[in-house]
């Protein structure tokens, strides 16, 4: 049985890898946990289970940030807007093109 959010989602995960959801709470869970190394493999996981997923690129590009990697980072968010261009995702496409204003040319 899960003791905290973390294990639970990991469980949720280990029975559904497909579960989308589930890896993106994972992701988030993990950068909200510190485990920012762990966090970029889930959003990288899911995206390339689903493209789409446009959240994820938001928060995995703040993370790759945190990480220090911004040249990783611009690409994950200008990938995000193409995938945010491509669902009509105009909210979070505003969310990832103001991230990307702020990093350092």
């Amino acid at each position: 049985m899960a003791t905290n959010r973390l294990d639970l989602l990991k469980q949720m995960v280990a029975q559904d890898p497909k579960n989308l959801f589930a890896r993106y709470g994972l992701a988030m869970e993990y950068g909200n946990n510190g485990q920012l190394e762990d966090a970029i493999a889930e959003f990288e996981t899911l995206l390339a289970n689903d493209q789409t997923y446009t959240a994820a690129y938001y928060h995995g590009g703040q993370v790759l940030e945190k990480l220090g990697r911004l040249e990783e980072a611009r690409g994950f968010y200008e990938r995000g807007i193409d995938a945010c261009n491509r669902k009509g995702d105009a909210h979070t496409r505003s969310e990832i093109e103001a991230a990307l204003s702020l990093l350092p040319i």
